[in-house]
């Protein structure tokens, strides 16, 4: 019989104790272990300087601290620990900040246990995953420069649906030109809208020419 593969280590940042205690025990059920609880900044420092856990799922707001000016801190205690922020808020601007700072997500509480556990593995295999609600408009910035710190994260293959969008291209037609399925463009331009605040293919494009996201593309208009 072969061995059962081992859990992910998780240190959890959060200072809300039964929040902290329903996520661990749902959390194992998905192949997830946290190892430590820390309900301040410097407990979870010190927890990754002890542990060295693949994963730290850190809160926005602590009771010593913002969770989020904290991440140089926690890198430097555990440089192989994966940093996701886990928090109720979801200011674009604290994203970006996020991001910059050098997290590898950033996941709002409103999103399912499966969704969560879904966004680790990917953040696990070297993608910068953001999750953010999508009913309702939040407040983000049209600074060109906030926009830019954004457009940052996308992937290479999130930046060339952006790039079909802005030239109008349809589902079908961005299917041919890259080659993979209806469902595969349709998920990368889910996450490149929530990626940069947005909430539709059409404000995405805008988004993208009014901020020169793809100033460095050859822009061609399609009859698709």
């Amino acid at each position: 019989m072969s061995d059962p593969v081992d859990p992910v280590d998780v240190v959890l940042c959060d200072d809300h104790t039964v929040f902290a205690d329903a996520l661990s025990t749902v959390l194992a059920l998905h192949g997830f272990a946290v190892r430590a609880v820390a309900p301040t900044v410097s407990g979870a420092v010190a927890a990754l300087r002890g542990l060295h856990p693949d994963l730290c799922l850190l809160d926005r707001k602590l009771a010593d601290g913002d969770g989020v000016a904290a991440i140089g801190e926690l890198t430097r205690a555990s440089a192989r620990t994966k940093i996701l922020v886990l928090t109720a808020d979801d200011d674009p601007a604290t994203v970006t900040r996020a991001l910059d700072a050098g997290a590898a997500g950033y996941l709002h509480k409103t999103g399912s246990v499966n969704s969560l556990a879904r966004a680790l593995r990917r953040a696990l295999d070297g993608e910068v995953v953001v999750e953010l609600p999508t009913r309702g408009e939040r407040p983000r910035s049209t600074a060109t420069g906030d926009a830019q710190r954004l457009a940052a994260h996308l992937t290479p293959r999130e930046r060339q649906c952006l790039a079909l969008l802005v030239e109008g291209a349809g589902t079908a037609a961005m299917q041919r030109r890259m080659g993979i399925s209806s469902t595969t463009v349709r998920t990368h331009v889910q996450a490149l809208m929530t990626k940069l605040g947005v909430h539709s293919r059409l404000e995405a494009a805008s988004f993208a020419v009014r901020n020169g996201i793809l100033a460095d593309q050859p822009h061609r208009r399609t009859g698709t």
